[in-house]
């Protein structure tokens, strides 16, 4: 299942000009053994970085005191946003 969503997210973040670097996911199992997405998605969990420039979109920019988080957030929002609209 992992290796699904490792593929899905990718193609989506491929085709907004980030490349997911890595991200954290925690899985768990119902009573019947059906393995079970447990996690969200999110920008503390995952590391995005722009494809053109290498520059991080993400927590690492808290992390290393690069500045600009909440713009990088943004940023990551708004091509998130214009490619499932369509615009």
């Amino acid at each position: 299942k992992a290796l699904l969503v490792n593929k899905l997210l990718t193609k989506v973040f491929d085709q907004v000009g980030l490349t997911l670097v890595d991200f954290k996911l925690e899985f768990g199992t119902d009573a019947s053994g059906r393995i079970l997405l447990a996690d969200e998605f999110t920008g503390d969990g995952c590391r995005l970085w722009d494809k053109e420039t290498g520059e991080p979109l993400d927590k690492d920019r808290f992390r290393h005191d690069l500045g600009r988080v909440e713009e990088s957030y943004q940023e990551v929002y708004q091509r998130l946003k214009r490619h499932f609209e369509g615009n």
